[in-house]
C-alpha cells in the first residue's frame, strides 16, 4: 500500500518542501499526517478523502459532479441516509452505488443491503459533501406523498378544521405540510416562499437567487387549514380575509433560528401569503462582504465615516437595500455612539442599536417615529424609507443639524432619487445640501465556480456602456454552466450590482435649479461615477456573473 504522503505528491498537490514541514510538524502534534496536513490549510478536506480512497483502492467520488440517479436515491429513505450520513448515486444492474465518507461502516452497508435487496458498492466522498448532497437530494418525497394520502383522508373536515385541536397537534398533516414547506425552503437557500391558491390547486414556489421556481402543489381543499396555520404561527387574525395583513414568526433549523416575515393577500381564489426568510446572519455583514469595489467602496467610506449628512439606498424592491444599510451600521457602530434606527418592519435584531418598529394603528408613522428619536439624542438615524413628504422633511432637516441619517428609496438610479425628493415638495437648496451620497442597487445571480463555462465574446454582445476599444482583442466571459452543486442553474448566490453617486458642488448647484436626473447623471458621469451597467461589466469581466445576468437585472 503506498503511503499518503507519496500518493499526495505524485498527484502534485504537494511540494517535497511542504510534505516534510508537515511530517515534522506532526510528529510534534501526535497526529495523524493527513489531519496535520488539512489543519495546516496544505490541503483540502476534500483532497485528503481523495488520497485515503486510492490508498486503499477504492473509487472516489465528487458529489458537486457526479450525475446522482434520483431513482437510486428514493430506493432508501431519508431518514436511514442521514442516520449513515451515505447516498444512493447509482444503479449498475443489481448494484447499487452508495456514496459514504466512512465506507467501512458495515452497519450502514447492512442496512441498506436489507432495505434494498441489492448489493452494495460503497465509494468514498467528502463527508460535508454527503452532507450537502443528502439535503439536496432527499426532498422528503416519500414523506410529502404520504401527506398527500392522510389529507385526502380528512378533505371532508379540512375546511372547518378544529384549530385548537388537531391543528396544534405535531403529526396533524397540515402542520406536517408547513413545517415541511418552510424547512426545504431553508435548504435550498430560498429567500422567499410563496403560497398561492388557484382554481383546482394550491401552489407554492420558492424564490432562489433572485428567481421564482415552483417546488409543490397540492389539493385545493387544504388551502384554508395552511393559511389558517400559518396565519395563527404568525399571530394574524384568522377570521379577517378580506384586507392584507401582516406578521412575523420564527422557527428552529438545524439548531438555527430562522425569523420569517409574513404577509397576507385576498385573490380571487383566496388568501395568498408571502414569507420573506430572513437570514440573521445577513445583520452580520461587512461591508467587504457585499462585493463594492475597491473604487466604489472608497468613494462611499468617505461619506458614511462623516459625522452628518445624508446617505440614501435605492432600488426596487428586493435589491439588497436594507442588507447594505446595516452593513453599513455594522461598519460605524462603536460604543460611544447612539444609533437609532426606525423600521416597517423590523427585519433583523442587531444588538447594541435602539431598533424603533412603526405602528400606524397606534399612531407611530415614520415621521411621529423620527420626530421622537431627534429627541433622543441620537448620533446615526437609520430610517426605514422615504414614503412621503413629511418624512422625507425631517429626515432632511436632521441631517442639516448634526445627524447622519441613512435611508432608503425606490428610484431607478442614483440621480433620480435627488429630482424624486424634490418632487416631495422638499425645498431644492435643502436636498442639495443634506444629501450627501446616493447608492443605487440591483442584484444579479452569481455564476456557480464549480460549473462556469468560459468563452470568446462576441462584439455585439459587448454593451455600449463598457465602452470597449475597437481595436482591442474581444475578452473572455463566462456562462452558466450547470451541475448538482447550484441545482442545474449556473448559479449560486447573489452578487450586488452599485451606483454610487457622490454629491459635489456642481450635482448640488443642479439641484437647486431643480435640473433633470438625466442632467444630473451627466455630470456625476463626468465626476467619476461608474453606472450600475459599468460596475456590472466589470463584474461579468471577472467571471463573476454571467452578460445574460446583468441584461437582465439592468435595462
Amino acid at each position: 500500500m503506498k503511503q499518503l504522503g507519496t500518493i499526495l505528491l505524485e498527484e502534485g498537490v504537494l511540494s517535497e518542501e511542504q510534505l516534510m514541514d508537515a511530517i515534522d510538524e506532526q510528529r510534534e502534534r501526535g497526529a495523524s499526517l493527513g489531519r496535520t496536513l488539512v489543519e495546516l490549510g496544505l490541503i483540502s478536506e476534500g483532497q485528503l478523502v481523495r488520497a485515503l480512497a486510492s490508498q486503499v483502492g477504492m473509487e472516489f467520488v465528487d458529489l458537486a459532479d457526479f450525475p446522482v440517479d434520483r431513482t437510486a436515491v428514493a430506493m432508501v429513505p431519508d431518514t436511514v441516509c442521514r442516520r449513515h450520513a451515505a447516498l444512493p448515486i447509482q444503479i449498475d444492474g443489481d448494484i447499487l452505488k452508495i456514496a459514504m465518507s466512512n465506507p467501512g461502516n458495515v452497519v450502514a452497508v447492512d442496512d441498506i443491503r436489507t432495505l434494498t435487496r441489492m448489493q452494495i458498492l460503497p465509494v468514498v466522498a467528502a463527508h460535508d459533501d454527503v452532507l450537502a448532497a443528502i439535503d439536496r437530494y432527499c426532498r422528503s418525497d416519500a414523506e410529502m406523498e404520504n401527506l398527500r394520502d392522510d389529507i385526502a383522508e380528512e378533505q371532508d373536515s379540512l375546511d372547518d378544521i378544529d384549530l385548537s385541536g388537531a391543528m396544534a397537534e405535531d403529526d396533524a398533516p397540515i402542520v406536517r405540510f408547513v413545517n415541511l414547506l418552510i424547512t426545504q425552503a431553508v435548504q435550498d437557500r430560498a429567500s422567499d416562499i410563496h403560497i398561492e391558491p388557484a382554481e383546482r390547486e394550491l401552489r407554492v414556489r420558492y424564490r432562489i437567487d433572485g428567481v421564482l421556481h415552483e417546488v409543490q402543489s397540492a389539493p385545493k381543499a387544504i388551502s384554508n387549514g395552511v393559511i389558517s396555520r400559518l396565519k395563527i404561527m404568525s399571530d394574524i387574525d384568522i377570521a379577517e380575509r378580506r384586507k392584507p395583513q401582516d406578521g412575523r414568526l420564527s422557527v428552529n433549523h438545524n439548531g438555527r433560528k430562522i425569523d420569517l416575515r409574513v404577509a397576507t393577500l385576498p385573490t380571487v381564489w383566496g388568501e395568498k401569503v408571502v414569507m420573506r426568510i430572513l437570514d440573521n446572519s445577513t445583520a452580520t455583514l461587512d461591508l467587504e462582504d457585499l462585493g463594492i469595489r475597491e473604487s466604489n467602496y472608497a468613494k462611499y467610506k468617505e461619506t458614511f465615516t462623516k459625522p452628518y449628512g445624508m446617505i440614501l439606498v435605492t432600488g426596487p424592491t428586493g435589491s439588497g437595500k436594507s442588507t447594505t444599510l446595516y452593513a453599513t451600521l455594522n461598519q460605524i457602530s462603536r460604543p460611544e455612539i447612539n444609533v437609532i434606527t426606525v423600521e416597517d418592519p423590523v427585519e433583523y435584531r442587531i444588538p447594541g442599536i435602539n431598533q424603533v418598529q412603526v405602528n400606524p394603528k397606534a399612531g407611530l408613522t415614520f415621521a411621529a417615529a423620527l420626530r421622537s428619536i431627534l429627541r433622543a439624542d441620537p448620533d446615526v438615524v437609520l430610517v426605514g424609507e422615504i414614503r412621503d413628504q413629511e418624512t422625507a422633511q425631517i429626515a432632511i432637516e436632521a441631517a442639516l443639524t448634526g445627524h447622519l441619517v441613512l435611508s432608503t428609496l425606490h428610484t431607478n438610479d442614483a440621480p433620480s432619487a435627488i429630482t424624486r425628493l424634490t418632487e416631495m415638495d422638499v425645498e431644492p437648496f435643502l436636498v442639495g445640501s443634506a444629501v450627501d451620497c446616493v447608492v443605487a442597487q440591483r442584484l444579479a445571480r452569481r455564476l456557480c465556480d464549480n460549473c462556469a463555462v468560459s468563452y470568446q465574446a462576441s462584439a455585439h454582445e459587448i454593451p455600449a456602456a463598457a465602452h470597449w476599444p475597437a481595436d482591442a482583442p474581444l475578452p473572455t466571459l463566462y456562462r452558466a454552466g450547470g451541475c448538482s452543486r447550484c441545482s442545474n442553474t449556473g448559479y449560486r448566490g447573489r452578487v450586488a450590482l452599485h451606483e454610487i453617486m457622490v454629491v459635489n458642488e456642481s450635482i448640488e448647484r443642479l439641484t437647486v435649479e431643480r435640473a433633470s436626473a438625466a442632467d444630473i447623471s451627466r455630470v456625476a458621469i463626468e465626476a467619476g461615477m461608474e453606472t450600475l451597467l459599468q460596475d456590472g461589466w466589470a463584474k461579468v469581466l471577472g467571471g463573476t456573473t454571467s452578460i445574460e445576468e446583468l441584461l437582465r437585472v439592468v435595462k
